[in-house]
């Protein structure tokens, strides 16, 4: 069976022909004209090919070799421009399937090679989606495209994440830049997994999140009056509740978007609605301020959540975040699942 990196092997290089012979349809007119110049042919109208015997001069052997000639060049001119039509149809197809995003529930692939060529295409694609969401203000919700990359990449992560054998051999393949961002997302995913208790409420209470310019204005506010890098509040809030996607109380019973119990919110929420993502950000700035964040910010952090595991996943976020800006939008995108009494659920999405 064909894997997909061989069917993305034999793809570059259909469209690298393709390319030479678009190339070829675009020029061929000109070199055409230059050969048929040195056999004493001449189009008379600047920028068309000799279609007509009318059009040539003719040649020194005669009327009889100037329509031999003629002939020869109508037969090729058809060849070559069947030929074109052809690769520009094949290419519209395998570019008109690349772009198609991947079912909610589709198949994941199992060896390391298709992973990593699954984790490069979707990846791309993602990221291409993402910059044109943020060209238009990434205010409305994400296309449904986007959301499609979006579930599939993290699909991946998680799969890699749980079988960590697997995940040894795939990250080779990667390109340095994705290798380094499914590593410290499989490490974080992984680490949080086992300290993460299964939600008490068999009906786990859900709601979109608040747009992605309001929360980035909310993060940068922060950092501005308590000194906390954006990118660490953006990590605490995604690991927290994913951006405030999860609206249930954890095991613990810590509330909100940024997950305060009852009496730290009181000393450290400024006075805010604990559920609001505004004053539930500036309130955890607040208290990861007091905690010491400006000299050590993984002390601060294990204040907040006293578990290693916990601080490393969340920095590991972090300098994704701090790496490329898409990575935030990404996992602003994921969906939740969540550890139920029944299982790992997924709570978010399309397609459940």
């Amino acid at each position: 069976m064909i894997g997909v990196a061989d069917e993305l092997d034999d793809l570059a290089a259909i469209r690298a022909h393709g390319a030479e012979r678009e190339e070829d349809c675009a020029t061929g007119g000109r070199r055409r004209r230059k050969r048929d110049d040195e056999h004493g042919y001449q189009d008379e109208r600047p920028g068309h090919l000799p279609l007509s015997i009318h059009t040539l001069r003719r040649s020194p052997t005669g009327r009889r070799d100037t329509t031999v000639r003629l002939e020869q060049t109508v037969v090729t001119l058809r060849r070559r421009l069947t030929l074109c039509v052809l690769i520009t149809a094949a290419l519209g197809v395998t570019s008109a399937a690349a772009a198609t995003p991947p079912a909610p529930n589709a198949p994941l692939p199992t060896t390391p090679a298709s992973i990593a060529a699954a984790l490069t295409e979707t990846t791309a694609s993602l990221n291409d989606a993402i910059d044109a969401w943020r060209a238009d203000g990434a205010a409305a919700p994400a296309p449904d495209d986007l959301v499609l990359l979006a579930l599939y990449q993290q699909r991946l992560t998680r799969l890699l994440s749980a079988r960590q054998r697997l995940a040894r051999t795939t990250l080779p393949l990667l390109s340095s830049r994705l290798r380094a961002f499914v590593r410290d997302v499989v490490v974080a995913h992984s680490d949080l997994m086992a300290i993460t208790p299964a939600l008490r409420t068999r009906m786990p209470r859900v709601g979109p999140p608040a747009p992605a310019p309001r929360l980035l204005s909310y993060y940068n506010e922060a950092e501005r009056r308590f000194g906390v890098a954006w990118r660490v509040l953006a990590a605490v809030n995604f690991v927290e509740s994913a951006f405030g996607k999860l609206r249930s109380a954890s095991a613990a019973g810590a509330q909100g978007p940024m997950q305060f119990m009852p009496a730290t919110w009181r000393t450290y929420g400024l006075g805010g609605d604990v559920h609001d993502p505004h004053d539930a950000i500036l309130g955890a700035a607040n208290y990861l301020r007091a905690s010491g964040a400006r000299h050590d910010i993984r002390r601060a952090l294990h204040a907040y959540n006293p578990s290693a595991a916990y601080v490393d996943a969340v920095l590991r976020y972090a300098r994704q975040v701090r790496a490329d800006i898409d990575a935030f939008y990404s996992f602003y995108n994921w969906q939740v699942f969540a550890r139920t009494r029944n299982g790992v659920k997924r709570l978010t999405g399309p397609g459940r």
